[in-house]
């Protein structure tokens, strides 16, 4: 398909990111589960700061800021995750299947024009004047984002978990076969 000046138009719709970060959220809730609550703990490091001193606390912060995010921008006032526990995988990924079934049906429903008007929204000391379709791909982006940081914290204490790349999930189609060493 040809855009304007015969280039081709490119297009990454979000629920290609959503699809995206869906099979990302099954493979860490499964190797979560694999390795049990422990794992929750492993440490943000030393330079964390003070928000997130845990593997648990960047999860709890992935998927309460997806909730909250679409608290903003359906004019709710913002869920309190503050008695969300960081080291209960069901718990945290309960909460995250509500937040994801939410923001789906936030994009779905959304009306297509007011997709590119700026809105304001206040988001701790700071005021924000974007729009909804930036919020929308804020929100994808920060959890690929954290899920690439937790994986290299998982790393940096021993434990992996394949390929979690876009290429090798399910958006968009495609397949991954694996060859067969030729014997020399």
């Amino acid at each position: 398909m040809r855009g304007v000046g015969g280039q081709m138009a490119t297009n990454l719709a979000f629920n290609d990111l959503m699809d995206y970060t869906g099979w990302e959220r099954q493979k860490w809730h499964h190797f979560l589960r694999e390795h049990g609550p422990e794992v929750l703990k492993i440490t943000a490091g030393p330079n964390s700061g003070t928000r997130f001193t845990s593997t648990g606390d960047l999860i709890k912060h992935m998927f309460s800021a997806e909730k909250r995010y679409v608290d903003r921008l359906s004019g709710r006032a913002l869920t309190e995750t503050a008695a969300l526990p960081n080291d209960d995988i069901e718990a945290l990924f309960r909460f995250g299947e509500q937040s994801r079934r939410g923001f789906k049906q936030f994009v779905e429903t959304f009306p297509e024009q007011s997709w590119d008007i700026p809105e304001e929204h206040k988001l701790g000391n700071s005021v924000l004047i974007v729009t909804p379709r930036k919020i929308v791909a804020h929100i994808l982006l920060h959890e690929i984002r954290h899920w690439a940081q937790i994986a290299t914290l998982f790393r940096m204490n021993g434990l992996t978990d394949g390929f979690h790349d876009f290429l090798f999930s399910p958006a968009l189609g495609g397949e991954i076969r694996r060859e067969q060493a030729s014997g020399g």
